[in-house]
């Protein structure tokens, strides 16, 4: 099992230039859950996670990585204890697989960097969970954006971390290796004891997947609590103005959200 860390915000105010997107928010994340952050696009989602993640400066309030802000810790020590994947990173012009999904083990190595065998087993194995192990020596840039995306996950994954920050994961993939991406982050927490936080536009998968599900809209965070408790008609509504009816999923029980849209509304009105 992993060491339990912390991650809070107290306080939170998040903007940028002269717009403000998040303020005065509270949020402790849930230690050893998968977290799910969801909302209507610019309701503040990734604006809070690059927060977190200390990719993005407070305006007020702070972050808090076990207890100490995490502005006042060295980028090591944040890389030791937290991966992140933000928004479209960008990888440098010519580099080859194995080599982007080494870089998230600097972290663990000394000055000289020379590879351990820890790092080499680190690297081997997020590639084989990402499915890219056969693409290892091909450049990034030659590489679908689906494909691409794998390579980013194996890097945060291979940086071994205890906290797992990812936006959009599954942006650019197709449903069977999203279905994939989010097992294998099922398997973290459930197997490692790791706490992840992602941010997810589809609803279902992340009813399906979340232990915690945090529903935010103008930068404020709505609710949050399990799916089944959280995730409702009046929810979805008020978050995503949006018509739904609410049933339950097939397979796993969770919420299921079925849109109604306004040419099929006159077909539930007969509906109990």
């Amino acid at each position: 099992m992993t060491t339990a860390h912390t991650l809070a915000a107290q306080g939170l105010s998040l903007g940028y230039d002269d717009r403000d997107i998040v303020s005065g928010l509270d949020f402790a994340v849930p230690q050893g859950k998968l977290t799910v952050i969801i909302g209507a696009n610019a309701s503040g989602k990734s604006t809070l996670l690059r927060g977190l993640s200390r990719l993005l400066a407070p305006r007020a309030g702070t972050v808090l990585l076990d207890g100490q802000s995490i502005h006042a810790l060295s980028t090591r020590q944040v890389a030791t204890i937290m991966g992140v994947l933000p928004q479209s990173p960008t990888a440098p012009e010519g580099i080859i697989v194995a080599d982007l999904v080494a870089r998230g083990r600097y972290p663990h190595q000394g000055w000289f960097r020379r590879p351990s065998h820890d790092d080499d087993l680190a690297v081997a194995t997020a590639l084989a969970a990402t499915d890219m192990a056969d693409f290892a020596d091909q450049p990034v840039d030659a590489l679908s954006g689906g494909q691409r995306q794998r390579v980013w996950i194996a890097m945060a994954l291979a940086q071994g971390t205890d906290l797992l920050l990812l936006d959009e994961p599954t942006t650019f993939l197709d449903i069977h290796h999203q279905v994939e991406v989010l097992d294998l982050l099922t398997d973290l927490v459930r197997s490692a004891g790791r706490t992840v936080v992602v941010v997810l536009h589809d609803l279902n998968l992340a009813c399906r997947y979340a232990d915690h599900v945090v529903a935010m809209k103008e930068g404020r965070l709505v609710a949050e609590g399990a799916p089944s408790a959280v995730v409702t008609q009046a929810l979805v509504a008020e978050v995503f103005n949006l018509a739904a009816r609410i049933v339950p999923d097939p397979v796993s029980g969770t919420p299921l959200i079925v849109p109604i849209g306004r040419h099929h509304a006159g077909d539930t009105a007969a509906q109990p």
